[in-house]
Order: C-alpha cells, then structure tokens, then sequence
C-alpha cells in the first residue's frame, strides 16, 4: 500500500521525507515533485530499482532515465570530459529547468538504460527534491507518468497513473508549470540543444554563445 504525504505540513514533510529517503535505499519507488512536472525516482545505483521504474512507466531500455542530483559537486564524482561551456552552464542555471548530457565515469556501476556512456543529469528548482537528493544522493528520476500519457503537475494526477508501484508519495502541491526541462548534449566540443523545453535557445546562448540547435 503507496504512503503519501503532505510536505506543505513541516511534520507531514519531515516524516514524508524520511519515509522517502528510507524507499528508495531500500530499492523501492518515490513519487516528488520538482520545479518542472511530477518525477518517479529510484536509486540511481540500483539496477533493480531503475529497471522496475522503467517497469512502472511501461518503457524500455532505450528511453534511459536521466538523473537527479542535489549539488553541482556531485557532478564531480558522475562525469567525465565535462567542458568549461558545460560548468558555465550549470553555473548560470543550476538549479533549474537545464538537463545537461554529459560522459558519465565509466567505472560507475549502475544501469539507466541503453545511454551509450552517457548520462542525462539536471539539478532541480525544488526544496522537497533537493532535500530528498540530499539525503539519498543521486536518484534516477523520470516524469511521474505512464509512457505516452500526460506528464504530471500534481500528486494525485501521478497517483492515478502509478498506483502501488510506487511505495512514497511527496505531495508538495502543484507545479509551476507543465513545461519540461531544456535538454543540452555537452558531449561534444560545441553544445548542442536536443529539446527547448523551459529554457530558450535565445536565452542558453547568453551563456553558450555558440549554441547549436539539434535536429
């Protein structure tokens, strides 16, 4: 049976959390919100874990799940080749609406799926997101609804879809918009937009002048 709390109540919020937290190191699903739409998250390190959210979602392999951090440093110990474009772009919109694709370690031992040595990493505008991610550290993390279905921008809506797959629901109300995050591809030596979603190419390019807009 799926627990859901109130995290607008600092006593809902603060047991919410811990019972959160407590999922997802035990290998289980959570439901959060973050500044975009709803986000189902497992630990990022747990193969089990990740398959069964891809599981939960009804997608595959080749859709890996991007992940979820709570502090630029921990960019630190998942990358590799990470550019000086790429650092000045998590400076200027981190946290936020920005999922950068970066070269992951290759001695990192996780599977998201099919990424080809890559990884789709973001630090979200949320205070429940980033004190769940604090607590627990990187979290695979994709939108909180069924593939093909509407990405969710309150709980119940996420709810509706997942069901008892997810063992914690972090209720922090609605979200401020429907819009996905930016996606950036940083792998290469000129940074390429893959998806304008928050953030425009006009406003990444202030920082990245030599943006380019992929096909």
């Amino acid at each position: 049976m799926a627990r859901r709390y109130d995290c607008t109540d600092p006593t809902d919020r603060a047991a919410g959390l811990r019972e959160a937290a407590s999922a997802v190191r035990r290998g289980e699903l959570v439901v959060l919100p973050t500044d975009t739409v709803y986000g189902v998250g497992a630990d990022a390190f747990s193969p089990e874990a990740v398959g069964d959210l891809l599981e939960a979602k009804g997608r595959g392999r080749s859709m890996p799940s991007p992940v979820l951090v709570g502090s630029p440093n921990t960019l630190h110990g998942l990358v590799t080749d990470f550019s000086e474009q790429a650092w000045e772009l998590v400076d200027a919109f981190w946290p936020g609406a920005l999922t950068l694709v970066a070269r992951h370690q290759p001695s990192l031992r996780w599977d998201l799926g099919d990424t080809r040595g890559t990884v789709a990493v973001r630090m979200p505008l949320h205070p429940v997101a980033i004190e769940l991610l604090t607590e627990t550290g990187p979290m695979a993390v994709s939108s909180a609804n069924l593939t093909g279905r509407p990405s969710p921008q309150d709980c119940d809506a996420a709810q509706d879809m997942l069901g008892d797959s997810v063992s914690v629901y972090l209720d922090g109300g609605p979200t401020p918009a429907a819009v996905p995050s930016s996606i950036v591809d940083v792998t290469g030596r000129v940074p390429v937009l893959l998806r304008e979603g928050a953030l425009s190419a006009e406003e990444l390019r202030k920082v990245v002048p030599d943006l380019e807009v992929g096909q």
